[in-house]
Parts: C-alpha cells; structure tokens; sequence
C-alpha cells in the first residue's frame, strides 16, 4: 500500500510540476510499469533528441531503487549498448546509494545531468571511455550516428567532422 501511494504522489508531482525537459508516465494501468522521455540538453550532443526510458518500481519501493534502463540508443561512457545505467542512486548500498527518501524526479533529473556530464571514473563502456579521456568527448555527429543505429567502429573515436580514428 505504501508503494502505491509514494508511487501515485511522485507520477502526481511529475505530472503537475515535471522537472525541464523530463516527462514520465505510466503505461497501460500498471503503476509500476512506467516510461519517461528526457529531452538533450542544449549544447550537448544530445541536444535536440528525445530519449525514452523504461522505469520498473519494485515490490519494495521506496526501499528498493527503481530499474532504469534507457530504451533509446545513446551513446554515453556510463550507459551500455543495452541502455543499462551505471549510476550509484540506482544500486542499494553498499556499492550504490540509493535511499528511500530519492524519488523518481530525482532520478531522472541525475540521468539528466548524468548525460551531459558523465562520471569518467565509473565507465560502463571501456570504448567511449578512452574518448571521453582522450578529451575527445562525444561529437554530435557520433551521438546521432549512434541513435540512428548505424554501425560505427566501437573502438575509436570519431571527430567532429565523423571521422573515425583511434586515440592511443
């Protein structure tokens, strides 16, 4: 009863006071089967694309964080190929830090922040990693080639202009 209630007040609060460029909802009539779209933030490669997300809240919500997986493809160091999140608010301690007084604003508004600034220190993609230290970053063109699902070379970087090259 506690989860349904949490979960009701926080769909509310998303639906009444949505955090900037976050929109979640639940799909079907299953409280805990959601989806959520975050709109790229300006002046990252991201910028003008819509990412959905697949949001699964647990039986022991709020003591159990919420699965969190990105449905579009993103090419991003700390989300992998099948949009698994590598984010410590997403894992129960003492390896994560998840804590019940989090909730899903929160969340998505850390994966928003997560995608313009990743954490280079905890890399989910060895690959985009060496870019993301190569002080390459991710150019738009690399970012949509990614999204569009055209195949790239996974292990190099790509300039601006889309060329590949490999940094070490």
């Amino acid at each position: 009863m506690q989860r349904a209630s949490r979960l009701k007040r926080e769909l509310d609060m998303l639906t009444k006071e949505p955090p900037p460029g976050i929109t979640c909802w639940q799909t079907e009539e299953r409280i805990d089967d959601l989806q959520a779209q975050i709109v790229g933030g300006s002046g990252t490669p991201y910028e003008g694309g819509v990412f959905t997300l697949e949001i699964k809240i647990p039986e022991r919500y709020p003591f159990e964080p919420p699965k969190m997986r990105f449905l579009t493809p993103i090419y991003h160091p700390n989300i992998d190929t099948a949009g698994r999140i590598c984010y410590d608010a997403l894992k129960l301690p003492p390896k994560g830090a998840w804590r019940p007084s989090l909730n899903l604003s929160t969340l998505l508004t850390s994966i928003q922040l997560l995608m313009s600034e990743p954490n280079p220190d905890d890399p989910l993609m060895a690959d985009i990693h060496v870019c993301w230290n190569a002080g390459i970053g991710v150019p738009t063109q690399q970012a949509t080639i990614y999204a569009e699902g055209q195949e790239m070379d996974r292990g190099a970087c790509y300039s601006e202009d889309g060329r590949s090259f490999n940094p070490v």
